[in-house]
């Protein structure tokens, strides 16, 4: 389970995917695949979560890892740009981003 914590040792990515409500399914099916077949098996993989929006037409993928560097060793992978090449075909669009935690908040 990732945890969001401020100034974590962690490089974190946040992957947003555009699809209609068709491809979701089909989508979220790739996605989970992904990260039980291979992504998490990866070095450097801390860990990750795939949440889809009510109108199934986005996915947000946030995941965590060691250094930038392993992710960047993941996609470069020929599993990985094959399954990238697969789900580029079932969405709109998708995008990785890195991201620094800049603030928490919790109940507390």
């Amino acid at each position: 389970m990732p945890k969001i914590v401020k100034a974590a040792p962690v490089q974190t990515v946040i992957t947003t995917f555009e699809m209609t409500p068709g491809t979701c399914q089909d989508l979220l099916e790739a996605l989970t695949e992904a990260y039980a077949d291979f992504i998490s098996k990866q070095p450097g993989f801390v860990a990750a979560g795939l949440h889809v929006n009510d109108a199934q037409t986005r996915i947000a993928n946030y995941s965590q890892w060691q250094r930038r560097e392993d992710f960047l060793a993941m996609l470069r992978t020929p599993e990985m740009r094959e399954r990238n090449r697969r789900i580029n075909e079932m969405c709109k669009s998708f995008e990785p981003v890195m991201y620094e935690v800049a603030e928490t908040f919790d109940s507390d």
